[in-house]
């Protein structure tokens, strides 16, 4: 079974990718923290339904991990931009390890900790189309710890030339938001809703 958790952007600079989403958001993000394990740091946005937003970059003061970075951090470049999701799967480092991943990994990060399946050099499968996987165990979810944005996730659209694939895939997630459509490219948007209507698009 697997369960929304929360939307990935990436940037250069956590700074900028900061400024990009607050933008068109029109709220402010909150500070996260730093990931000892992948040298990446973050700031978080909670929306609606227990989820959350995540604005993700390289730290420039961590040491360079061992391993690939996630999220595919270790080649992106250019403007900040949605680029993966991430689903929570309960027991996941009971089972065996899911297609497309080397396997579990248990992460801490203040009072926050969790099991985290790792992408073969650090990139999602179906070209970060395929969400990170998460287990929170007996965490409280980061959601329960931020302040409402007032957005919600309406929709999130994939796409990807192997459509059938991506579902077949993800045939444990039940979520009427996430649509799988076929392109000739893969790529990710999001649709949340703001007070009174507002649309915004990533």
């Amino acid at each position: 079974m697997l369960e929304f958790d929360h939307l990935v952007i990436a940037a250069e600079r956590l700074d900028e990718g900061v400024a990009w989403a607050e933008a068109r958001l029109g709220v402010a993000l909150e500070a996260g923290g730093q990931h000892a394990r992948y040298g990446t740091h973050n700031a978080l946005l909670g929306l609606a339904g227990g989820l959350y937003l995540e604005v993700i970059a390289i730290d420039p003061e961590a040491a360079t991990p061992e391993g690939a970075r996630w999220f595919g951090l270790d080649s992106f470049s250019g403007a900040p931009r949605l680029v993966t999701w991430v689903c929570r799967s309960p027991g996941l480092a009971k089972g065996p390890v899911p297609a497309g991943f080397d396997g579990i990994v248990a992460l801490t990060r203040g009072a926050l900790a969790w099991d985290m399946a790792e992408a073969e050099g650090g990139v999602l499968p179906f070209d970060q189309c395929h969400p990170g996987l998460i287990d929170w165990g007996d965490t409280a979810h980061p959601a329960t710890r931020l302040a409402p944005s007032g957005l919600e996730l309406e929709r999130l659209t994939l796409t990807h030339p192997d459509a059938e694939g991506l579902r077949a895939a993800l045939a444990g997630l039940q979520d009427a938001r996430v649509e799988i459509i076929r392109g000739p490219e893969a790529g990710l948007r999001a649709v949340l809703r703001g007070p009174e209507g507002r649309e915004v698009r990533l």
